[in-house]
């Protein structure tokens, strides 16, 4: 008789999902990626409009099964939990029966921000201390939540266009995480003298700019999702090591690479190899100080099955 499919709502996934943990099951599901280990399609997605999209995700992962995260991304619902919302659906690799249904927001906050500190953990130089966080929605609190486990802040500045939202987020931040923080006036002022920049907005263009950044600066690109809208100029794009995390994907779909090819900057050998390749030991990352690095963040369902089998197998309370 078939195994009766289990649901992990939202609550369960938060209590038992932290984020060092994720951290470890992001390195182990991009090395599975770079080395073949997984396979995914690109990410089909649906304009609604309206700044809506619908979007589907399937793939296979070694170990985990297979899937799809099926995810609607809607701006306005951010006001009243997560602009993310919709289900991974896991099925077993032996039988070929669904085994398990899990709320998908709060596994994609987790895992993008923890994908990002894993990225931060091999790319940072290894003296990096001081956080810049562009943008005040839920990513912004998972990614400090989830850098300070690979290196000690003692500086964290936010930026967002409400300047009330970032106050609110460096109270959170102060009062839940013990971390110093303040609100940045202005995205200059925030990448100004910062070791690692995160950017988390919802722009169509681009926020972050070449002049802006100092030598050594690591960057995790993370808000654009899709072909078209892009946080970072195309200049710091050619001058940064650029490396994506799933490299097909970021090809056809990441909108940083898009542009700074469209103008002439650079081509595809640009674009390094898979963040997989750097964790397993296979790729250089950084290979001085002064190099400035860009993780580009597109999120692959790999990443999403890793948690989905973790959460399955593991149980809980």
């Amino acid at each position: 008789m078939a195994e009766a499919i289990r649901f992990i709502d939202a609550a369960e996934v938060h209590r038992r999902l932290d984020h060092a943990t994720c951290i470890e099951l992001m390195k182990g599901a991009m090395i599975a990626l770079a080395e073949g280990r997984s396979r995914q399609l690109l990410r089909g997605i649906i304009d609604l409009d309206g700044g809506d999209l619908f979007g589907v995700m399937p793939g296979a992962l070694d170990g985990a099964g297979f899937g799809a995260k099926i995810i609607s991304i809607f701006p306005a619902a951010a006001a009243h939990g997560s602009s993310h919302q919709g289900v991974i659906i896991l099925f077993d690799r032996t039988s070929g029966a669904p085994v398990c249904v899990i709320d998908a927001s709060e596994v994609t906050a987790i895992r993008t921000a923890a994908a990002s500190a894993a990225a931060t953990d091999a790319l940072a130089r290894a003296d990096a201390r001081r956080l810049a966080i562009l943008g005040t929605g839920e990513q912004a609190w998972h990614h400090v939540a989830a850098i300070r486990h690979v290196r000690p802040l003692d500086d964290v500045r936010i930026w967002g266009r409400s300047p009330a939202k970032a106050a609110d987020l460096v109270d959170r931040v102060v009062r839940d995480l013990g971390l110093p923080a303040h609100v940045a006036a202005s995205v200059a002022d925030a990448a100004s003298g910062a070791d690692v920049i995160c950017t988390l907005t919802g722009a169509a263009e681009p926020v972050l700019f070449d002049a802006q950044i100092a030598d050594g600066t690591h960057i995790n690109a993370v808000g654009s999702s899709r072909a078209g809208p892009s946080e970072v100029d195309e200049a710091l794009v050619a001058r940064a090591r650029f490396v994506p995390d799933h490299r097909e994907g970021v090809l056809a779909q990441g909108a940083e690479y898009l542009r700074a090819s469209e103008s002439g900057l650079i081509n595809e050998a640009h674009v390094l190899p898979e963040i997989g390749n750097i964790f397993s030991g296979t790729v250089p990352g950084r290979r001085a100080a002064s190099d400035v690095t860009i993780y580009k963040s597109l999120g692959s369902i790999v990443q999403d099955l890793a948690c989905a089998a973790w959460l399955w197998k593991t149980h809980g309370d």
